[in-house]
């Protein structure tokens, strides 16, 4: 029998397909974990993961509780509970590069305050790249020019109940330069966030934090977080190149291969 499969319906099925790694059949490079952010699940790296793994790379891409394809509630989700979640992903690994895209910067972040030893570089992606004490709620009050306020939807706010990003404006704010299959996933894929863990600053030290290289790539078509802020965060972290994309603020799915190759490069850096 053959089985004839529609481009959407491969893309419907992604977020299941990375609930185990990529690996290439003789790895030769570092082992690297990509987090999501608020509003996605790990679905969103499928062909960016692929391109990294032809490349020589394990490469995992762990789904964060009440995220994707995680049938977490929304009120258990809590920002110890992601870290636990990237942490079994990393496992006994060692010289990992850990890549967090916008709030998944305040994840690996954390991550790296507990098992800095595992870690090789992390990697901020249009991510919010936090100083000690600061949360992802924190930081985007700097950022006027973010469309997420606009687009922001949530029933009962005395309750921090998940909010969405309203449907007309979800491709807007994250992939306006997505082609339209890419788009109308996103919006398909489109999942409350749970509020509280964006309310809840990190503690970094440099003795833990600070001891893990990292390196930033800046999206410089970015309107969820503004190119001027992620630029401030990395300045303010001592990155002072950062790799720029000219994308939006998905480029895993609006210019998958490029990001892959950005990353490579990254991973490679001594």
């Amino acid at each position: 029998m053959i089985l004839r499969t529609t481009r959407r319906a491969l893309l419907a099925a992604a977020p299941l397909a990375m609930a185990a790694p990529l690996r290439a059949q003789a790895p030769a490079q570092p082992p690297i974990v990509l987090v999501h952010g608020a509003w996605m699940g790990a679905g969103v790296w499928r062909t960016t993961a692929q391109a990294l793994a032809a490349s020589g790379h394990e490469v995992l891409a762990p789904e964060l509780p009440a995220h994707g394809a995680d049938p977490t509630p929304a009120n258990e989700a809590t920002l110890a509970r992601y870290v636990e979640a990237v942490t079994a992903a990393i496992g006994d690994r060692r010289d990992v590069v850990l890549l967090g895209h916008s709030f998944g910067g305040i994840v690996i972040s954390a991550v790296a305050e507990t098992a800095p030893e595992r870690l090789r570089r992390l990697v901020y992606l249009a991510a919010y790249l936090p100083q000690s004490g600061e949360s992802a709620y924190a930081l985007s009050q700097r950022d006027p020019a973010s469309l997420v306020g606009r687009y922001w939807r949530q029933e009962d706010p005395s309750r921090y109940s998940p909010a969405s990003i309203a449907r007309e404006g979800i491709v807007e704010t994250f992939c306006a330069d997505c082609a339209p299959a890419e788009a109308a996933w996103l919006v398909a894929n489109h999942r409350a966030e749970p509020v509280p863990p964006l309310a809840t600053p990190v503690a970094l030290s440099a003795a833990r934090f600070g001891s893990v290289p990292r390196a930033y790539i800046l999206t410089t078509a970015d309107r969820t977080i503004s190119p001027a802020l992620q630029r401030a965060m990395a300045e303010a972290a001592g990155i002072a190149a950062p790799v720029e994309l000219p994308t939006g603020h998905a480029p895993m799915l609006s210019a998958p291969d490029a990001l892959a190759a950005a990353i490579g490069r990254i991973a490679a850096a001594p």
